[in-house]
């Protein structure tokens, strides 16, 4: 790699360690930010359910629209700068309305950012053989730094420096994006596919795919809604709690670093389906886990249940889809999780009032469903992913 690329590579990952930071402080602790708002685990449910289901269709549109743009840097500012204001209406007084309008928002608006810059890091490692998962790993260092700090804040008192962190975060992304250089993209590989204009997206086989890549994400839903609280009311230190969300993210970290050896030995649908059978594992014990030692163990297994199936999805897209697309493909995959995740959320807070070990039994389920519609799939997929190799 040449000093030229390897400081571009540094860059791309300082994009994703700025957002993943960010994002490591929201998704964790911002359920405990609005229960020290006084609300219930159903009100916390809906508005995060209700925050998925509206960047559904923020996500495809508004990557669209920097595809179509080629603006793909000047979004994530803008986007960015946003999610930082949506973030700041939450401090202000007004309730409900203004806390739902405050993280709706601010879910809508980030939602392209992470596929955004996805696909600006593939078509860095199109352009210039940098290491995907290696600059992909230092978003989820971003994480780990994020759930350490914000276990140490998540008390009532000193939540609202979350809110600052998460603002800060969304505009440090939006400055590392800017510091980006254009990238060329390879429109030749857009009409290698059957002549078809906008492959894959006008072919009826790409849409159970994304559904199946989707639903190995979505099945985190419970984890990322109700982990915290559920292990808060075990009696877990809120530091632990850090702790142990950031071993998962350790494994994740520890997958992208031998990512592209792996790679050379197995396929993009092995990985989902070992994804799926580690999914699982974690879930249908997740209940059962009531020392430390055990829940850390069971945190390993992220490395693989949310490592294993990101990788395996865009590397599936990365061949299908081209370059030109690249972002609303990303954008689409987000809408498939969130379509997804909203619909376990929602569940999830349903059934956590009335048994809290319920929606990770019910995210086994949902694993054991991706594991065999991959196998049913896996054909289809290769066969794809060799027409436009």
């Amino acid at each position: 790699m040449t000093k030229l690329s390897s400081n571009l590579s540094f860059r791309v990952a300082a994009l994703f360690a700025c957002h993943f930071f960010g994002f490591g402080l929201f998704l964790p602790f911002f359920p405990v930010v609005l229960e020290t708002r006084g609300l219930s685990a159903a009100e916390i449910g809906f508005i995060l359910g209700a925050g998925t289901i509206a960047r559904i269709a923020a996500s495809p549109v508004f990557s669209n629209i920097a595809d179509r743009t080629g603006q793909r840097r000047l979004c994530i500012l803008v986007y960015s700068l946003i999610g930082a204001a949506f973030i700041a209406l939450f401090s202000l007084p007004g309730g409900l309305v203004v806390v739902t309008i405050s993280v709706i928002g601010y879910m809508v608006i980030k939602a392209p950012v992470l596929p955004l810059s996805d696909a600006y890091a593939l078509d860095v490692n199109r352009n210039t053989g940098a290491d995907y998962a290696r600059m992909r790993l230092w978003g989820s260092a971003g994480f780990v730094a994020a759930n350490l700090i914000g276990g140490t804040l998540a008390a009532a008192t000193s939540s609202w420096i979350i809110l600052v962190l998460i603002a800060a975060a969304a505009l440090a992304t939006g400055a590392v994006a800017m510091s980006l250089p254009r990238q060329k993209r390879d429109d030749a590989h857009a009409q290698s596919a059957a002549g078809e204009a906008d492959v894959p997206f006008k072919s009826v086989w790409f849409w159970p795919v994304l559904a199946v890549l989707g639903l190995f994400q979505a099945t985190h839903a419970a984890f990322y809604g109700f982990g915290t609280i559920y292990w808060q009311a075990m009696d877990v230190p809120d530091f632990s709690i850090g702790v142990l969300w950031a071993t998962g993210v350790v494994a994740e970290i520890a997958l992208f670093t031998i990512a592209g050896k792996l790679a050379l030995r197995f396929d993009p649908p092995i990985f989902l389906i070992v994804a799926g059978l580690a999914a699982i594992v974690r879930w249908g014990l997740f209940p059962f886990a009531d020392t430390f030692v055990s829940m850390a163990a069971l945190q390993l297994l992220h490395g693989l249940t949310f490592g294993a199936s990101h990788l395996g999805a865009v590397a599936i897209l990365a061949k299908v889809v081209p370059s030109r697309w690249a972002g609303t493909g990303q954008g689409l995959l987000a809408t498939s999780i969130g379509i997804q995740m909203a619909i376990g959320l929602s569940i999830s807070g349903a059934l956590f009032d009335t048994d809290p070990n319920a929606p990770f039994y019910l995210m086994a389920a949902a694993s054991v469903v991706g594991v065999v519609a991959m196998i049913a799939l896996t054909p289809l997929v290769r066969q794809r992913m060799d027409a436009v190799a």
